[in-house]
């Protein structure tokens, strides 16, 4: 089937890509005719917006720094029918653009991964410790969440309207991509996948990934997404973590006190009572924070029908 793609938006979040920008944008503008390619300069000190201008994107400025913050204000921004949201560094083949939008429209994917960590990421990426990053976090958020997602934190990504417009940006930074992904997976989303063949950044173009820093951001966002949306399972992890603590000072002092009658170290005795209490305030927390969790997915479910409704006013005339 052939496509309009004039109702397509493509999303490019640069900061200093004069180098490959020209390129991202003419083989998006092939790869998909008629679509729109946006480019937002999130101050570049480069020639990233005259390049991206010349290759025929529109062009827009973020001045908060931050892929983030990049995202936040284009989703807010852009009204489309489909979104494609790309990284401006030449990475990602624009020729797999197509199949994402047709999985959107045809079968009302609201997240398609471009997964290349199936594909030709670890041979590409000369990056050892991003490459055991990727590894560990897709790991992880499997093993939390129950998920089966194949690449966690790429750059590349298809999106219907309703997730657009009923995704709320929190993170600022790189942890985006796993916001977005552990959002999708909670939320109930539809999830598809395309294995795409990436290709390490061209000679003289640089990663703005910072390694530790970066890493520890992901790690914190995922423990923050996990009491977020997993709370009982949070809290009654720390519940249990502190009835054993307690436990285990306590048990010498009962031994002792089976022994010769008396309680010789009463403050520990006291401050295993304390603690016990702190496990059974953190049960409870838990017990009624995935209360208040529950409400908050059936008030999603409302915004979606909402968004569904705005899509086809907008859309389906």
């Amino acid at each position: 089937m052939t496509y309009d793609y004039s109702d397509v938006a493509v999303l490019v979040p640069c900061y200093n890509e004069a180098k490959t920008i020209k390129k991202v944008v003419t083989d998006f503008k092939s790869a998909l005719p008629g679509a729109a390619v946006y480019v937002y300069n999130n101050n570049s000190t480069d020639q990233t917006a005259d390049e991206a201008q010349k290759a025929g994107a529109i062009v827009r400025h973020e001045y908060k720094q931050g892929k983030g913050n990049v995202i936040r204000r284009m989703f807010r921004e852009i009204d489309a029918r489909v979104y494609i949201l790309v990284d401006g560094d030449d990475t990602y083949p624009a020729a797999s653009a197509p199949e994402m939008v047709r999985l959107v429209r045809e079968k009302n994917a609201d997240m398609v991964i471009g997964d290349r960590l199936s594909s030709t990421y670890f041979t590409e990426n000369k990056r050892p410790f991003h490459n055991f990053g990727n590894s560990l976090v897709r790991s992880a958020i499997n093993r939390l969440f129950k998920s089966d997602i194949k690449d966690i934190m790429t750059g590349y990504r298809a999106f219907s309207y309703r997730f657009v417009k009923t995704f709320p940006v929190l993170s600022k930074g790189f942890e985006i991509e796993t916001e977005m992904t552990i959002h999708a997976v909670e939320k109930n989303l539809q999830i598809e996948n395309v294995v795409v063949d990436y290709k390490d950044r061209p000679a003289g173009s640089t990663s703005k990934l910072n390694t530790l820093s970066d890493g520890f951001k992901v790690i914190r966002t995922i423990i923050r997404l996990y009491k977020n949306n997993k709370p009982f399972g949070f809290f009654t992890a720390i519940a249990v973590l502190l009835l054993i603590l307690a436990l285990v000072f306590f048990i010498p002092v009962f031994v002792e006190f089976l022994r010769i009658g008396e309680v010789p170290k009463f403050p520990t005795l006291i401050v295993c009572g304390y603690v016990v209490m702190a496990s059974l305030v953190s049960f409870f927390a838990g017990v009624i924070l995935s209360t208040v969790k529950q409400k908050n997915l059936q008030d999603f479910e409302l915004a979606l029908i909402r968004a569904e409704n705005d899509f086809k006013t907008r859309f389906e005339k």
